[in-house]
């Protein structure tokens, strides 16, 4: 089994920065993309931005410019940068990731708990 868990959540004034970092721990397992999805009060939850162990990203249209996630495979560790931030940005941070248990295996999806991010106007 593993778990991730998030942190850097905060308040902040629009136009700020936070830092999200999110660890995987646990068994020992194999983690193949990363990713921080966000989920904002009567809203589905959205990805805002993925990363392959090779290091490839991907971000949704409304952070592309602002904010920036890269990982440390030797610590298990994904980060979000998050730049200029805007009021709209404000939700519950989830990281997850893709984990196999052993070599071959099946990779499964895991979610962290989350953070709050709140960006004041």
């Amino acid at each position: 089994q593993a778990q991730l868990e998030e942190s850097g959540g905060g308040l902040v004034q629009a136009g700020g920065s936070l830092r999200l970092s999110c660890v995987a721990s646990g068994s020992s397992f194999r983690i193949s993309d990363m990713g921080w999805a966000r989920q904002a009060p009567g809203n589905q939850r959205e990805m805002v931005a993925a990363i392959t162990s090779a290091g490839s990203t991907n971000y949704a249209d409304s952070v592309k410019g602002r904010f920036t996630i890269s990982r440390d495979n030797a610590k298990n560790t994904v980060y979000l940068q998050m730049n200029s931030l805007k009021p709209e940005d404000t939700a519950v941070y989830y990281c997850n990731a893709d984990l196999a248990f052993y070599s071959g295996g099946p990779y499964y999806g895991y979610w962290g708990q989350g953070t709050q991010v709140t960006v004041s106007s």
